[in-house]
């Protein structure tokens, strides 16, 4: 439905279908979308089985729409499979109208404006050798382990941070728009 409201016709539609009318999916068809149907008793969801066959196609970034929001399991799922990529040496990331969310492994710039809040969690059991620069709080070296959000709410404090990590994977979570 996103993408028909946003006249976008995907080159391939993956999963169950369980949750797209079938007017939906033959509209696609009829504009050259291959549609590749799973039974709906399967391991995998439907993004982790698009994130599959995408890693076919060798990318070297991959946009992921429509993967927050909804239901809570399905959006840790998605942001675990962003380790997944991650692992497979993609750039992957998710992202919505309000922002964007990627793992990271060792250095990335973000772009932005100053204000701009950006969150960071640990998506192992511990992420160390965390340097923050151009950031209201800026960190050198940090360690985070799950359980202890300390990293939370940060802001630019120039149009360009830096993180840096040691070891482990790290989800930045950058926002378009005011946080309040």
């Amino acid at each position: 439905r996103q993408l028909l409201a946003h006249d976008i016709i995907p080159a391939v539609i993956i999963g169950d279908m369980d949750s797209v009318e079938e007017g939906i999916l033959r509209y696609f068809k009829e504009k050259g979308s291959k549609v590749i149907r799973y039974s709906k008793r399967k391991d995998e969801t439907d993004t982790w089985l698009a994130l599959e066959h995408a890693f076919d196609m060798a990318p070297d970034e991959i946009i992921i729409m429509g993967a927050l929001g909804g239901r809570i399991d399905h959006t840790l799922a998605n942001i675990f499979l962003l380790v997944m990529a991650s692992d497979k040496g993609v750039k992957a990331k998710i992202i919505d109208e309000t922002c964007e969310l990627f793992v990271m492994k060792d250095t990335v710039t973000i772009d932005g404006n100053l204000g701009d809040t950006v969150s960071l969690f640990p998506l192992s059991p511990a992420v160390s050798g965390i340097t923050l620069q151009g950031f209201e709080y800026p960190l050198s070296d940090g360690v985070m382990k799950m359980g202890s959000p300390y990293g939370i709410s940060n802001r630019l404090k120039e149009k360009q941070g830096i993180i840096s990590i040691g070891s482990g994977y790290l989800l930045v979570v950058k926002f378009y728009k005011e946080v309040q």
